[in-house]
């Protein structure tokens, strides 16, 4: 069974000509959503799709799939994840500071003083930087903002990232 990295999720339909309206989960999604990408709803057994077009709406990628024009065609799929197969991500190299989504979620979460903080579990993209989700056990997941002064050392090979998390930004302290 291929192996899939989740590029975005299905939020809604958008007009009734057959548009999704999709959350990215990726750092590419411009690369991701183009016309011809191959795309998968990882619904079970998992569809094959190709996007036909592409184009962003207040924050949204609204995409249209080769096959599907008409409302009826996708509004079921609302609620599922896209993805691509692992074997066609592009090897590209990334610069100082950049990451692969899948290689951020799942790092362990410590402060510089080597006290655990948690997992990092999701990584949502609300506009000017990217919020990484931190599952606590026993607590609220904590939300960090992906800024210089927050998120102080990224190791992806060992999976663990060092944070100074500012006074009020946990929502459990006293």
């Amino acid at each position: 069974m291929p192996e899939y990295y989740h590029v975005g999720k299905i939020v809604n339909t958008h007009g009734i000509k057959g548009e999704i309206k999709v959350m990215a989960t990726t750092d590419f999604p411009d690369e991701r959503f183009k016309k011809g990408a191959e795309l998968y709803i990882l619904t079970k057994p998992e569809l094959r799709v190709v996007v036909s077009g592409h184009r962003v709406h207040k924050d949204m990628h609204l995409l249209t799939l080769e096959g599907y024009d008409n409302i009826n065609d996708v509004e079921k799929y609302k609620g599922q994840l896209l993805g691509v197969k692992a074997d066609h991500l592009e090897k590209a190299p990334l610069n100082d500071g950049e990451f692969f989504y899948k290689d951020v979620i799942g790092m362990q979460v410590q402060t510089e003083d080597g006290i655990k903080v948690g997992t990092i579990s999701e990584i949502l993209s609300p506009g000017a930087n990217d919020v990484w989700v931190v599952r606590r056990p026993g607590k609220s997941d904590l939300l960090l903002p992906y800024i210089d002064s927050v998120i102080l050392q990224v190791d992806v090979a060992n999976k663990k990232t060092i944070v100074d998390i500012p006074e009020g930004l946990d929502p459990d302290e006293n």
